[in-house]
């Protein structure tokens, strides 16, 4: 009885340990929780608001999908640079902040939606430094944040313009190549269109140089056989884009509304 009762506890304690390490995908009221994994610095798709919330078109459009679906929807801040590893420990459910679909996630086993904008790099500068074209930044300082798809391309199909600049500083948010260009420690910040868009918009002083460089799409990321999942987003999205919704949000954000690609196809 003594070893029965014994193996009784230790079969309890197993569980108990597992209940405790596992995840917990509802809430009090029992809806399914919905953690988007976003780029806290990375307006107009996700940044923090003037209210201290989150918020961006990204997040809206998570939003709206998780009300649709009759989910909670929680933000993480992610380490844009370890998302997937952050993904890949359950810290959340997806990446949903404009994330750049490479076919190296695919290949890793990645679950990625339908891709939803269309985006180009450009080269952010200050507005009186003389630089027109990527052509005149050679010998000059360029920089660069961490694990974006910019990066990628620095260190793959746009070497050569790489090569062309004097150094190249990684930082890890585009707000701090902001302040490093602001400060004068850099020539020049190598970005998505979109933000350097929203950056201009908000802050005088700046000027785009946009030659169309590595032509890319966003997309949501997933990890590897969470299929269904995708799916429940993808037909909530699509709902969204049907019933209006979807428009009305864009139509906040008129820097990304004519590349967001459920809208013009």
């Amino acid at each position: 009885m003594k070893k029965l009762l014994s193996v009784l506890l230790c079969a309890v304690m197993v569980l108990s340990l597992a209940a405790c390490g596992k995840k917990d995908d509802n809430n009090a009221d029992g809806k399914k929780v919905f953690t988007v994994g976003i780029d806290a610095e990375y307006p107009p798709f996700s940044y923090l608001g003037d209210d201290g919330s989150y918020t961006g078109f990204d997040i809206e459009v998570a939003q709206a999908a998780c009300d649709l679906l009759g989910w909670e929807m929680k933000v993480f801040p992610v380490n844009w640079e370890q998302k997937l590893t952050q993904l890949d420990a359950k810290e959340c459910d997806c990446i949903w902040s404009g994330m750049t679909i490479l076919d190296s996630m695919k290949e890793a086993g990645y679950v990625i939606s339908e891709p939803y904008y269309d985006n180009t790099q450009v080269l952010l500068v200050k507005a009186d430094s003389g630089y027109k074209t990527s052509k005149d930044l050679a010998g000059k300082t360029v920089a660069v944040q961490l694990g974006t798809s910019g990066e990628t391309l620095l260190n793959g199909n746009l070497s050569d313009l790489k090569a062309s600049f004097a150094n190249v500083v990684t930082c890890n948010s585009f707000l701090s190549c902001f302040t490093e260009l602001g400060g004068g420690s850099v020539d020049a910040v190598f970005v998505d269109y979109p933000v350097a868009a929203a950056y201009v918009a908000e802050n005088d002083g700046y000027s785009i140089i946009d030659e169309g460089l590595g032509a890319e799409q966003y997309g949501i990321a997933f990890r590897s056989g969470d299929q269904k999942l995708c799916d429940q987003i993808q037909a909530a999205v699509d709902q969204l884009v049907e019933n209006g919704t979807y428009q009305k949000i864009a139509d906040k954000y008129p820097d990304i509304v004519n590349n967001l690609i459920f809208l013009n196809k």
